[in-house]
């Protein structure tokens, strides 16, 4: 479901999505923001009930979702009809996009008229339209480009202009026609020739109103409103008989909604990532599913998406832990080691380079987000006219399908590591962190292990315990550990044969 605050001239109409499987419950019930022309949409998932769709049907809704999406995508119909002529017939269907009916049109769930405006055709529709209401003093039937059509035709459709090449969805019928002014000299007609070099034979039908397509934008980029100003666009008057009709009917409403569908789904396809991340490693761990979804997104998202969350909290807070963690495990099970050896093993575990190679143990660069998103290059579903996806299964649990290679940095994937640990840390507490930390393959606990000491130091001899203990409100089991992270390297007496770079390694 579509809202919009503010007001706005265009009604928003909400779109459907038919997927044959059960999305999670959290995905199901979904909701977020989109920044939208100085305004803010909220979009909301919501479960509408089973839809059954014939062999018919489906290819119908294909074609439907198709033209629409590639229209408002690519702005061209010569690559329209080139795309439509590598459809595949026998193709699995992915999932569709399809317009939902008014309140007052239900049980229905999908807008059919709608759907069917892809299979306009002039002949069809002039026989089928003798009894349409339509404006006063308007004709019944006007001359198209490709024909005669029923005026009614024309009041909410896309149309094609080959004098211009662009292409307009029709918002109604003026009260205008070619020997109207236009402007305060010429009229549409003697626009239209000296312009373009066109004469009007019909210069007595009534113009049609029409507005340039919407423009398919990134409405998940932070700050988006402020960083691009909108452009306004103003309706223009066109003659009938310079129109080729797309399609019809069809409101701009719809065209309106289905533009923000490219970074709705995005959104849900980031998600979907998510899940899988999260499943997989699930799959391994015998542990509560209390992590959000959203938060696992959150973590595998970098600065370059340039959208609302990133990575950047989670990874300080990963990163912080990740660190104690090391540390603690190697000064209890590394007791006798110096403090340089436990430094270059600590290094060893928590390096960008360690991190990246942990990561890409479990695959996770591919479920790393790193670019802002672009709309012209989102796969539109069903569409395999681009680039094919190959199919991957990881660790013989999860099917993935992979679109492309690319690049990334080992600092980039080590900062998600960090961010990962950080969303368990944050979520589900210590032991989920040190779960996930293990199925990376770091290997670290926090079993108590008692600190083995070979000499003995009566630490009231060289501080007040009591005192420091209470300033620091904690009672110690082992005081000597206090005088141990005391007593600096430079400053030894042969009754502390240690000094404090070892329980500092713990600290850092």
């Amino acid at each position: 479901m579509l809202k919009k605050g503010g007001t706005n001239l265009i009604l928003m109409s909400n779109p459907v999505i038919s997927h044959q499987n059960w999305l999670e419950a959290e995905l199901g019930s979904l909701h977020f923001d989109l920044d939208v022309d100085r305004d803010r949409l909220t979009v909301n998932f919501k479960y509408v009930g089973v839809i059954n769709l014939s062999t018919d049907q489906v290819l119908l809704c294909r074609r439907f979702q198709k033209t629409l999406l590639r229209v408002l995508i690519h702005h061209d119909l010569k690559s329209l009809n080139e795309r439509m002529d590598g459809d595949i017939l026998g193709a699995e269907t992915d999932y569709l996009l399809l317009p939902a009916t008014a309140k007052h049109q239900r049980p229905e769930i999908i807008d059919w008229p709608c759907v069917n405006s892809v299979l306009f055709s002039c002949k069809k529709n002039v026989e089928s339209h003798l009894n349409c209401s339509l404006p006063e003093g308007c004709a019944r039937i006007v001359q198209t480009k490709d024909g005669p059509v029923c005026t009614c035709l024309l009041q909410n459709s896309l149309v094609y202009t080959p004098h211009t090449d662009q292409m307009y969805c029709t918002t109604g019928i003026l009260e205008l026609n070619a020997n109207s002014r236009r402007g305060k000299i010429n009229s549409y007609k003697k626009y239209y020739e000296e312009r373009h070099g066109i004469k009007l034979c019909f210069e007595h039908e009534s113009l049609v109103r029409g507005r340039p397509i919407f423009r398919v934008k990134n409405y998940l980029q932070r700050c988006r409103n402020q960083i691009e100003k909108e452009s306004s666009m103003p309706s223009v008057e066109l003659p009938p008989e310079l129109c080729s009709i797309v399609m019809s009917p069809i409101s701009i409403n719809t065209f309106y909604s289905f533009s923000f569908v490219p970074s709705i789904m995005h959104r849900l396809e980031s998600l979907l990532i998510a899940a899988n991340l999260k499943m997989m490693h699930l799959d391994h761990c015998n542990q509560n599913d209390v992590l959000p979804i959203s938060k696992v997104l959150e973590a595998i998202t970098t600065k370059k998406c340039q959208e609302t969350f990133d990575s950047e909290s989670l990874e300080t807070l990963g990163d912080s832990f990740l660190k104690y963690a090391v540390s603690q495990q190697l000064f209890k099970t590394c007791q006798d080691q110096p403090e340089g050896v436990l430094t270059s093993k600590k290094e060893k575990i928590i390096s960008n380079a360690a991190l990246c190679e942990f990561g890409c143990y479990r695959k996770l660069p591919g479920f790393i987000r790193d670019e802002s998103f672009d709309p012209e290059r989102w796969i539109i579903p069903d569409d395999r006219s681009g680039s094919a996806l190959s199919e991957e299964i990881l660790f013989n649990t999860r099917k993935i399908y992979i679109r492309e290679t690319r690049k990334m940095e080992s600092e980039t994937v080590a900062d998600v590591v960090e961010a990962l640990i950080g969303a368990f840390l944050s979520i589900c507490g210590e032991t989920s962190a040190l779960l996930f930390m293990d199925w990376l393959g770091i290997k670290v606990d926090f079993h108590v292990t008692p600190y083995e000491r070979h000499f003995q130091i009566h630490a009231e001899n060289f501080v007040n315990v009591r005192h420091l203990e209470s300033l620091l409100n904690y009672s110690f089991r082992d005081p000597s550990l206090l005088v141990e992270a005391l007593i600096h390297g430079s400053y030894m007496l042969p009754e502390i044969p240690r000094c404090n770079y070892q329980v500092n390694l713990i600290a850092m």
